[in-house]
């Protein structure tokens, strides 16, 4: 596959933009906007690097560990692991996503939340809210 990283910034809520795919890895393009954020989970079907391309983000961990992630900077979560972030209010946070499944054979969107209980991804639980996008904002 062949693509190029561009997407609308958003004004209010995030979008998710898979720009290639595999059997066994994905590529997305995530924004939020400024101070959008989800809720604690886990992926219990996929190892997982965000790469930081325009803004900050705050992660956090099950007990509270907190750490500030700005432009060229990644996160590796691996399979199980818990965590939550949250963009900072200074700009739309741009985010590259690679996933790798675990198992292939299952879904690679399953999540879980604390309990181990399914946790939709685009749920009001979640965070999820509509989004909208800049007319003339890009990145790029």
């Amino acid at each position: 596959s062949f693509f190029k990283i561009r997407a609308r910034l958003p004004i209010e809520g995030r979008t998710n933009q898979v720009l290639g795919a595999s059997r066994h890895m994905n590529v997305v393009l995530k924004t939020y906007a400024s101070g959008g954020e989800n809720e604690l989970h886990a992926h219990s079907n996929e190892d997982h690097v965000f790469v930081v391309m325009q803004g900050s983000a705050l992660f956090y961990g099950p007990r509270g560990e907190t750490r500030r992630v700005v432009k060229n900077e990644c996160v590796l979560i691996p399979c199980g692991a818990f965590y939550w972030f949250q963009a900072e209010e200074n700009e739309p946070l741009v985010m590259l996503r690679i996933g790798a499944a675990v198992n292939p054979d299952t879904d690679v969107l399953a999540r879980v939340d604390p309990d181990g209980m399914p946790f939709d991804g685009y749920s009001e639980k979640n965070k999820e809210v509509a989004y909208r996008l800049h007319e003339d904002q890009w990145f790029e």
